[in-house]
């Protein structure tokens, strides 16, 4: 896992940081005093998703595919705000079961930022150190929840290093740790709005997704037509990157849309 993090992961040292911290620590303890869990945030295309699934792929044979690894997306699992108190049973009831059937299981919450808020904190009872919850033991056990909010935050500050002639890689987890979880706990629209588990400090890692610049587009760009099986041809790698919007407006220093469309944009340059 350290070693695919370092070759594929274009341009988060952070997260190859606290990842690897946070999965090393918690599987080399026999007795854990609560599960494993890490939040990622930060922009559209910065390798949230891409972490996670690889993450799983390392602790669970099949992957995303393992009957022991659960993905909960906002949008599919939980569309009606109406039926929000239904919602809440069925996920309690859910992660309840799974974990009596494997306490090493792993839950997936995809952009959180959709979820509406009050939901997610039907699950602080198996977040925390307690000992046995509902008569089962689930203190081995991972949560990972996904966040888009936040990367605002993440976007201005690495923006305000980069016109301080400071290098992105500069930025410390402490400066940026702060802002996310105040921009997540302040937000109405997002699912951890003033919620116990920001509150209750039940969150171990938080893991910030910084901008990427245009070198590590090209990166991405490399690494996809080598995926292909295609030519990795100078020329392409530039076009490819050059056809990204970057923001701010006036410099276009980082990637909005970071990797994310890079492969659907590679056959057009072939």
């Amino acid at each position: 896992l350290e070693c695919d993090l370092a070759v594929n992961l274009v341009g988060q040292p952070l997260v190859r940081q606290q990842v690897m911290k946070g999965v090393r620590e918690f599987l080399e303890n026999r007795n854990p005093l609560k599960p494993l869990v890490m939040s990622f945030h930060g922009s559209t295309g910065t390798g949230k998703t891409y972490v996670s699934s690889m993450l799983v792929r390392y602790l669970f044979q099949g992957g995303l595919q393992s009957p022991y690894v659960h993905q909960f997306s906002p949008i599919v699992h939980f569309p009606h705000a109406e039926r929000l108190e239904q919602y809440k049973e069925s996920l309690k009831r859910w992660i309840q079961g799974n974990l009596t059937n494997c306490g090493r299981s792993a839950f997936l919450f995809d952009e959180m930022d959709k979820m509406h808020p009050g939901l997610i904190d039907v699950i602080i009872p198996f977040l925390g150190p307690s000992w046995v919850v509902y008569g089962t033991n689930y203190r081995k056990a991972i949560f990972i929840f996904i966040s888009n909010a936040g990367g605002e935050q993440i976007n201005d500050m690495t923006l305000d290093l980069w016109r301080a002639h400071k290098d992105r890689e500069e930025i410390s987890l402490q400066d940026l740790e702060l802002a996310i979880s105040k921009a997540v706990f302040e937000n109405p629209q997002s699912g951890f709005w003033k919620s116990g588990i920001i509150n209750e400090h039940l969150i171990d890692f938080v893991v910030p997704f910084l901008p990427l610049k245009r070198h590590h587009v090209k990166q991405c760009v490399i690494s996809e037509l080598v995926q292909q099986g295609l030519e990795v041809r100078p020329d392409v790698v530039q076009e490819v990157a050059d056809s990204i919007p970057y923001f701010p407006e006036e410099e276009k220093i980082f990637s909005s849309t970071g990797c994310k469309t890079v492969a659907s944009r590679i056959s057009f340059f072939f």
